[in-house]
């Protein structure tokens, strides 16, 4: 937080930095990496920061108030242009990147103690022998355990560089035993292809997280499983999925492209335009395929949904999309710090820019849209979603698609209120299910992901335990609550199998996978 009365040098250090920052836009990229010769705007800054430094009545951190000074600058752009401190950076490139340099576990705060979810699967954890229900006392000297510790705060005990040693001292429950065991960090990768499988005999079904730089690799793995099971149609579900690499989403709808089909072109500020087609390496160009979108699918993911939309392949199904439709390229500021700059505009192969409007005076109403569009009802009715018709394209077989904000699904599919819950419900469902597995682990043992969804508390006896840890005003909700029963057992399933068990168990009524069966029942 910067005091009141360092507000002035804030402000005067905003301008400054602001002319700096423009001067190096507008001449090109290049330049925020290396410069022949010292600009006159970088000299000035440099005196302001030694004048303050040096001669300013009080002691001031120059380094927050530049910090400040960039992120309010970037955010007079769009939203989208951002500020990556230094102590940031790392985990945002290992989001990116798909994998990052720890001991590989999943964990919650539980009691005041990092207690194990899931290892992670194929990281350093599972080959040390820690389980699911492990709880984290001790990481070398550092107690971990009755410290108030957040969760954002753990990873710096468990990460370190490949190969360096870190002794855990464990508590395991089920056996009422402590022991120390030592684990060679490593990398780890982040699953960005949350679950593929067979929903029938011939539709196959891959869920992605995100565009991360393994994200390619992982899905045609999944893929080719699908396709050696007999799969003949597919579902691609980006719902929630915010975006990441264009050339990794490129690849992606590559596979269902026939050569030469454009996919995506983008434009930057001189006019230039690159532009990205489909090779002749398909492996799905004759399979059906759906894909499942919804307002909170963005960037990456609008690319996937657009080009096929415009190439008339496929089907989507869902909510209009988010609406990002600029490009941002990472620059490092020299420091450790980095800049996320929009440098350019993508378009679907029909030429929409599907950006949503932003003011570049400020960006507080852009993420409210969400508000904006249960007010108006368009996550309800297809026909509430506003169109411009000069904002209309035509797919090369006629079809009626617009730009302007978001890609507008071929079959809408209203959000679900029968299953709302309210937010004060999560957090003691999701303490329960963990406590009633941590407690039941060796008698849950028996149980397959098709046993549990189809059998599992038939007769409702966990869930009118569930019942009985709510006061009487939560109770008396909850009981004519349709979602509470249905994210119980998810979240059961997401702590018993992970996320193959949570997304399976959704599904069993989840209405737009339900839709798009029925379409394919419909073509019969």
């Amino acid at each position: 937080m910067i005091h009141k009365n360092n507000l002035p040098i804030y402000l005067s250090f905003a301008v400054i930095f602001g002319l700096f920052l423009g001067f190096f836009i507008n001449n090109g990229k290049a330049n925020l990496f290396s410069l022949q010769q010292e600009s006159s705007q970088e000299k000035k800054l440099k005196k302001l920061i030694h004048f303050i430094e040096n001669e300013y009545v009080d002691t001031v951190n120059t380094k927050r108030i530049l910090d400040g000074a960039i992120t309010q600058i970037l955010g007079k752009l769009d939203p989208h242009s951002v500020y990556i401190p230094k102590e940031n950076l790392q985990a945002v490139q290992e989001s990116m990147q798909g994998k990052f340099v720890g001991i590989g576990v999943q964990f919650r705060m539980i009691k005041d103690s990092i207690t194990v979810i899931q290892p992670i699967k194929g990281g350093p954890s599972i080959k040390a022998g820690i389980k699911a229900g492990d709880r984290i006392l001790m990481a070398n000297n550092d107690t971990l355990y009755n410290k108030n510790l957040i969760s954002g705060n753990v990873p710096k005990f468990l990460k370190g560089k490949p190969g360096t040693k870190v002794a855990l001292q464990i508590y395991r429950k089920s056996k009422d035993s402590l022991f120390t065991v030592e684990v060679t960090r490593g990398n780890v990768t982040i699953k960005s292809v949350d679950l593929s499988y067979m929903i029938n005999d011939s539709l196959g079904y891959i869920k992605l997280d995100r565009f991360a730089r393994n994200t390619y690799s992982a899905f045609k793995t999944a893929l080719k499983d699908l396709i050696a099971k007999g799969m003949t149609n597919l579902i691609i579900d980006l719902r929630g999925n915010g975006g990441g690499f264009i050339d990794v989403a490129n690849s992606i709808i590559d596979e269902f492209l026939e050569e030469d089909k454009l996919i995506v072109y983008t434009k930057n500020n001189k006019d230039n335009i690159d532009k990205s087609y489909a090779t002749s390496k398909g492996s799905f160009e004759k399979g059906g395929l759906y894909v499942l979108i919804d307002e909170n699918s963005a960037s990456a993911s609008e690319i996937v949904a657009g080009a096929l939309q415009d190439n008339d392949k496929g089907t989507i199904v869902g909510r209009r999309s988010f609406g990002k439709g600029l490009v941002q390229i990472e620059m490092a500021l020299g420091d450790g710090s980095a800049v996320r700059l929009t440098t350019a505009r993508y378009f679907t192969p029909t030429g929409r820019s599907i950006q949503k409007p932003y003011d570049k005076n400020g960006n507080s109403d852009y993420y409210k849209e969400f508000e904006n569009r249960i007010s108006n009802g368009e996550l309800l009715n297809k026909d509430s979603i506003k169109v411009a018709d000069s904002l209309q394209f035509r797919t090369p077989k006629g079809k009626i698609v617009y730009g302007g904000g978001g890609i507008i699904p071929d079959v809408f599919v209203p959000i679900d209120t029968s299953a709302y819950l309210p937010n004060f419900y999560f957090n003691a469902i999701n303490d329960f299910a963990f406590n009633y597995v941590d407690t039941h682990r060796k008698e849950l043992e028996k149980w397959t992901i098709d046993s549990y969804i189809a059998d599992f508390d038939t007769n409702k006896k966990i869930l009118n335990s569930f019942l009985k840890t709510l006061n009487t005003s939560e109770k008396r909700n909850a009981k004519t609550n349709g979602g509470l029963q249905k994210y119980l057992k998810t979240s059961i399933a997401n702590v018993l199998f992970g996320d193959v068990g949570f997304y399976k168990t959704l599904h069993q009524d989840d209405k737009m996978i339900l839709k798009v069966l029925a379409l394919e029942q419909n073509k019969q």
